[in-house]
């Protein structure tokens, strides 16, 4: 271990969500030594959320004896530019959906630390590669199923990033080309409009408006339904509910044999809140799959839920690009 490592043991992951931001102070052995979190929305401009961040650090921070054990800082952002440091145009966020964010630079003017971002599902990438089911593994997609979808794609070993850092966005895949549904992005019919925790609360909407079939969630406030909710009573065997969680995952699947013609991955590896619905999802996701995809790639492909808890793996994603800054 070098000096360096030794003097400043620690570098800071975030997971910046659509909904949460989760914070880990991680070591070089992965370990996680404290957490904090706050919400992603609410402020009225990027200062305002760079400023809750910092007040919610300064607690572990100090828990682990101050900034000077701190290394760095790594972020993994939706529509976050690995090259630039940037969150560019992100439909998700209130605060940066408008431009370009320089939020690397924001925060490490902040914490006087140096700080590099990347995807969030790339961090959710290199977390699973490093630290989960993806140990070992040279080809592989990582899709998130959270407030969006993201993908992160593994092929030979290393991150695909393209010519400007945001290769990889399956999410924005168009899946409907007919009357296809609105997606953050400003298109329609993208597979996040569908396949997204907001998605799943969409399609329930969607069956309850246009069917009398009787469901448990017709208790609830229509506009309050959450993809936990349809969870929930597709587990004690709700028929719609079930039928919701049926579409999701045949459209899933039927997107990831298309996925299979580009890279031919060893494994997809699943990611997100979602991923807490277990067979409800997975077991459509593999029969679509097996039903769409080619035959040259039937059979080859594992389909896998993130052995890391919570949002672990895009934490120590995120901080494995903290300590990758100065390797040099």
């Amino acid at each position: 271990m070098s000096p360096e490592v030794t003097m400043k043991p620690y570098v800071i992951g975030l997971d910046l969500g659509g909904t949460n931001s989760v914070f880990g102070i991680v070591d070089s052995r992965g370990d996680i030594k404290a957490t904090t979190a706050i919400k992603t929305q609410g402020y009225e401009s990027v200062d305002d959320y760079v400023n809750a961040s910092v007040e919610a650090l300064q607690i572990i921070i100090d828990q682990v004896g101050g900034i000077e054990k701190i290394k760095a800082m790594g972020i993994g952002a939706p529509n976050g530019n690995f090259y630039k440091g940037t969150i560019e145009f992100a439909p998700n966020l209130s605060w940066g959906h408008d431009g370009v964010v320089p939020l690397a630079d924001m925060f490490s003017e902040k914490l006087g630390i140096p700080v590099a971002l990347t995807n969030d599902a790339n961090a959710a990438a290199i977390g699973e590669m490093t630290y989960g089911v993806a140990r070992g593994m040279k080809n592989f997609i990582v899709i998130t199923l959270g407030t969006g979808v993201g993908s992160g794609i593994v092929v030979n070993g290393q991150l695909v990033y393209g010519c400007d850092g945001f290769a990889g966005e399956l999410g924005h895949v168009i899946m409907v080309r007919e009357n296809g549904r609105s997606c953050g992005c400003g298109r329609l019919g993208c597979l996040e409009a569908y396949c997204s925790a907001t998605g799943v609360a969409r399609t329930a909407r969607e069956y309850l408006e246009t069917t009398d079939e009787p469901s448990l969630l017709r208790s609830m406030n229509a506009a309050d339904i959450t993809s936990y909710d349809v969870s929930v009573a597709a587990g004690k065997g709700d028929a719609l509910a079930q039928r919701v969680y049926e579409f999701t995952g045949k459209m899933l699947g039927e997107a990831c044999a298309d996925f299979a013609a580009f890279s031919s991955p060893e494994a997809f590896i699943f990611f997100g809140g979602l991923t807490k619905a277990g067979d409800l999802i997975m077991n459509p996701i593999k029969k679509a799959y097996d039903e769409s995809v080619l035959n040259i790639f039937k059979g080859k492909a594992k389909f896998l839920v993130s052995g890391l808890d919570g949002s672990s793996a895009a934490v120590l994603g995120a901080s494995a690009v903290g300590w990758d800054i100065n390797k040099e």
